[in-house]
């Protein structure tokens, strides 16, 4: 049965992912863990089929507004889906299976210390990424590859980075693109990333498709409700709000 705390739950995150974008993995798996006690690679597998169904909206409105540069998701994808696969079959080889939830809590841990910083500081980086030294083409394309086999490693262990450790990327690797083509790519990227992984770690039986549907109930109409009132609402206000929930959950996931 559906479970209406986790449901609540959903339409919480669901509502910030809304007004600000950001927030789906970094705010629902911590969730999953520390309020619910599921064990941290079921929260990771079934948030990462949560958040490709989710995503997959989003992507959908941003394609049809040419928003996404496919170019920039397609090399994307060539680093970040090899990587998850390649991540997930080692950590089965090596551990038995995905129940290791040391390297899954102090990888969630990280990676939202640094979805942290990148959020409080993302008008910074910003402005300063478009500063940097070099040519006013795109850096090469060898580089964008390797960022995503990075957010393909860390976004299939903790489910997190997809979001904005990979807008901040995008910033740097392509100052002169348009914030919302940044934005739209790099959700467009997420949905095969997120898919795949989750994929992965339901052959490995850390997907619970009760947990999923509760999920969806609350969070679907939270993502609706949320983007509606998305510019009313201070963005800074919400992303610096943010950005300390997460360094306190990411400190407390480290020592967990």
């Amino acid at each position: 049965m559906i479970d209406p705390a986790q449901a609540l739950s959903g339409f919480i995150v669901g509502t910030i992912v809304g007004l600000t974008g950001v927030g789906g993995g970094a705010l629902m798996t911590p969730i999953l863990v520390l309020l619910f006690g599921i064990h941290p690679a079921t929260a990771v597998g079934t948030d990462l089929l949560h958040a490709a169904i989710t995503k997959s909206g989003g992507t959908y409105v941003h394609a049809k507004g040419s928003r996404v540069d496919w170019r920039i998701t397609g090399l994307l994808a060539m680093g970040s889906l090899p990587a998850a696969v390649i991540t997930l079959l080692s950590l089965h080889y090596f551990t038995g299976g995905l129940g290791d939830s040391k390297i899954i809590t102090i990888t969630l841990g990280v990676a939202l210390l640094l979805t942290a910083v990148s959020l409080a500081l993302r008008t910074c980086l910003k402005r300063w990424s478009t500063k940097v030294p070099g040519p006013d083409v795109p850096r090469h394309p060898a580089l964008t590859v390797v960022t995503g086999a990075l957010l393909g490693f860390v976004v299939s262990i903790s489910s997190v980075g997809a979001g904005a450790l990979g807008i901040t990327a995008l910033f740097f690797l392509y100052p002169r693109l348009k914030a919302a083509r940044i934005v739209g790519s790099d959700l467009a990227h997420a949905v095969p990333l997120t898919l795949v992984s989750g994929l992965g770690h339901w052959l490995y039986g850390s997907v619970d498709w009760i947990l999923l549907l509760s999920l969806l109930v609350g969070s679907l109409p939270g993502i609706y409700i949320g983007s509606h009132f998305a510019g009313r609402v201070p963005e800074t206000f919400l992303r610096f709000m943010l950005a300390a929930i997460l360094l306190l959950v990411g400190s407390k996931l480290i020592a967990f």
